[in-house]
């Protein structure tokens, strides 16, 4: 592939990094990935998976690609120049595409790599992770682009966890790695002093409607939200996210709280998740290292 571009000076002198290509999913985060990285000076083009990325990445330098079509993706990196990848957002779409919609680049992987199909949603990451260090590519995380978003230790607004919730979020965080240690999900929702739910598939907030069922049947005292980085996670390429929606979503359901892994959790839009939560008398706490750890 094409030498990498030289890293640019800011006008206040400062070093910044070179060009920065962005595989975007759903959800906001790439677009506020962009944004950061745009603001410290560097330039932007985003890879947008069709079915997934929000139209609003249109704002940016872009090119919209096939789930399958790895060739597609490595072209707009060396057109760009760039040696630095992000892999942001959601994909809703687990299937594999169909041979129609795999360019040839994309065939070969699967080829190469078929038995990854056979292992869990980190292993695939970090095998794909690895594919494109193969190819001479850095694959940074959102944390390393846009420090800004991630979630602090404590609480984040006006309202805070009792020490009766901290004693929940100790267990729920315990009881969220053990079962990110299994790789079969990030988060947990704690009611009454037992795990009422575990994550699966379908996400956390298909998690939090399913507590909400308990909820309205009175079978489930208010819960609390706790979701932590599963420990074989590469936070380069899946750390644990919330936001104004996830918010919402708690209220719904019936939830007292969020509490998130501190350093290791993005958050997007927080002062709208913020003033969401408080004028719901909801918390949202960063977790500190080593609360809950086994």
């Amino acid at each position: 592939m094409d030498a990498p571009t030289a890293p640019r000076p800011r006008a206040d002198g400062a070093a910044v990094d070179g060009p920065l290509v962005i595989l975007a999913g759903g959800g906001r985060f790439p677009v506020l990935i962009a944004e950061a990285a745009a603001a410290a000076g560097r330039r932007v083009a985003i890879a947008a998976l069709r079915g997934e990325a929000q139209p609003d990445i249109e704002r940016f330098p872009h090119r919209w690609i096939g789930l399958g079509q790895l060739g597609a993706l490595m072209r707009l990196i060396r057109r760009e120049g760039a040696r630095d990848l992000c892999i942001i957002g959601g994909i809703r779409n687990r299937r594999m595409p169909g041979l129609a919609d795999i360019d040839f680049g994309g065939i070969l992987e699967v080829i190469r790599n078929w038995r990854i199909l056979a292992l869990g949603d980190d292993s695939i990451l970090r095998k794909i992770a690895r594919g494109f260090e193969a190819r001479g590519l850095r694959v940074v995380g959102a944390a390393e682009v846009a420090p800004h978003l991630v979630v602090p230790v404590g609480p984040l607004g006006a309202v805070a966890p009792t020490a009766a919730d901290l004693a929940e979020i100790a267990a729920g965080a315990a009881a969220a790695r053990a079962h990110g240690r299994r790789d079969l999900g990030q988060g947990v929702v704690v009611a009454g002093g037992r795990i009422a739910v575990r994550e699966g598939p379908a996400g956390t907030d298909a998690m939090m409607r399913a507590f909400g069922v308990l909820r309205r049947a009175g079978s489930a005292a208010p819960g609390v939200l706790v979701k932590c980085l599963k420990p074989t996670q590469d936070r380069r390429l899946d750390m644990p996210a919330i936001g104004p929606d996830t918010v919402r979503v708690a209220i719904e359901s019936g939830l007292r709280g969020i509490a998130v892994e501190a350093g290791g959790t993005l958050i997007a839009d927080r002062a709208e998740a913020v003033r969401l939560a408080d004028a719901a008398g909801l918390f949202v706490y960063g977790i500190a290292g080593g609360e809950g750890e086994s």
